[in-house]
């Protein structure tokens, strides 16, 4: 891989390479503004706060790791419960939400400090291939069902294929169609932003389609978005300020906070899997503990100004492995488009308006090329699967992984505080306890 001429830093961006940031910001987009969607916060402070956030993290990381930080789906359940505690957004209650935020944040640089003092090669030695390339399996296959949900326009097939879901999957396969043959076939810049096409081309099938009355454009976002986002000013349909002032309360914090424990398992396999697609090993350089801080200070700037904790999205490494494009700068630029997109709230609607079979064509490719990054990592790492130990460890990792992440995860109760434990972190604690428990053997692998 020919790292040098991926990588290296350009003293002028081009067009190409503002069209490449704006490809990563179509992939990131989604996610980001989904969890304020379902928490009650405000999508276009969720995009604010990423992009400041992102920013923060390139800063501890030496400018090295091609990254994005979006809103995390492992704080949703928490932040649900908190600001919508009967389905409907009490505003007073985000400020308690933030307040559980930043001290999830504290937590993260607490495990930075942990990762400093005990250094990146022991950490290693925890995660060796026979661990990461499954988990990084299990990330990519967990991602699926939400490429299909979006794929089919959010409508379940319990009741079979109606017409609606046909339509539907029609337009997520020419999305998908346009992204693999130019993913493939392109040449030149094509061939660099298949992802940016395919969004394009299947926007524009919507927006004929919907013309003819076949399929239903929705515009609400737009006109009911503000011009411009003014801080502590301007307030979205249901009252959120665009950012507030954070309280602290000791119920909240318990609810939120601990949920660091959980995601920084996911982290190290986030960050695993960007180094694997990239060919580079992000744990040791620029190390795992400035990962860690990236991620806990970019969290503590979302609460502080009322966005969603931030993590290290797949999304946005999904379209690294497509285009073989590893240039941070290109998500640095990606970065300051969504704070761009969170200050202008008419720009950020109108990303709002993408249709969700159009996303799904899309994600279907990101979400597979992550899970195929995984198989390649067990290839390279040249592993005996006539041994028996590495089959233990890679299929209880696929088992317990995929399995808990169907059933929604563990939720664990203690008192009037309930942490869910996702399926990719009980994964991770799976096959680095069976990777220390099993003994190990001359041949496991291969010289």
């Amino acid at each position: 891989m020919k790292w040098g001429s991926k990588m290296s830093e350009k003293t002028q961006l081009t067009t190409r390479d503002y069209l490449l940031s704006i490809q990563h910001l179509f992939a990131m987009f989604g996610a980001t503004v989904l969890v304020p969607l379902l928490t009650g916060l405000n999508p276009s402070l969720a995009l604010f706060s990423a992009g400041v956030g992102t920013l923060i993290f390139h800063c501890c990381t030496k400018f090295k790791v091609p990254v994005f930080l979006g809103s995390s789906f492992a704080f949703l359940a928490a932040l649900s419960a908190i600001i919508r505690p009967e389905g409907v957004v009490v505003a007073e209650n985000i400020p308690l939400a933030q307040g559980g935020i930043i001290f999830a944040g504290l937590i993260y640089l607490l495990f930075a400090l942990i990762a400093f003092l005990i250094g990146a090669d022991k950490i290693k030695r925890v995660f060796p291939p026979v661990v990461t390339g499954p988990v990084i399996v299990v990330i990519g296959i967990n991602l699926a069902s939400t490429a299909i949900g979006d794929a089919t326009g959010g409508l379940s097939l319990a009741d079979g294929l109606t017409s609606e879901i046909a339509l539907n999957l029609g337009i997520a396969l020419f999305t998908l169609f346009v992204v693999i043959l130019c993913s493939i076939f392109a040449h030149g810049f094509f061939k660099l932003v298949p992802i940016l096409i395919g969004i394009a081309a299947g926007y524009v099938l919507c927006i004929i389609l919907g013309a003819v009355g076949v399929f239903h454009m929705d515009y609400s976002a737009i006109t009911s978005a503000a011009w411009i986002n003014i801080p502590f000013v301007t307030k979205d349909m249901n009252g959120v300020p665009f950012m507030s002032l954070p309280k602290f309360e000791l119920g909240a914090i318990l609810s939120i906070a601990p949920i660091a424990c959980v995601t920084f398992m996911e982290h190290i396999g986030d960050v695993t899997t960007n180094g694997t697609v990239v060919g580079k090993d992000f744990l040791k350089d620029p190390g795992l503990h400035r990962t860690l801080m990236g991620d806990g200070l970019a969290t503590l700037f979302a609460g502080f100004v009322g966005g969603p904790a931030n993590t290290t999205y797949s999304e946005n490494t999904g379209v690294l492995a497509t285009t073989k494009n590893y240039n941070p700068r290109l998500l640095r630029v990606t970065a300051v488009f969504a704070i761009i997109l969170g200050l202008f709230g008419k720009v950020g609607a109108i990303l709002q308006t993408i249709p969700g079979p159009v996303k799904g064509g899309v994600e279907v490719m990101l979400f597979g090329m992550i899970a195929a990054v995984g198989i390649r990592s067990l290839a390279e790492s040249d592993l005996d699967f006539t041994h028996s130990r590495n089959l233990t460890i890679v299929g209880l990792i696929l088992v317990f992984g995929l399995g808990f992440a169907q059933m929604g995860g563990l939720n664990v109760h203690a008192g009037s505080i309930t942490l869910n434990i996702s399926g990719l972190f009980i994964a991770v604690v799976i096959g680095v306890l069976m990777n220390i428990i099993l003994p190990q053997a001359a041949d496991t692998v291969k010289n």
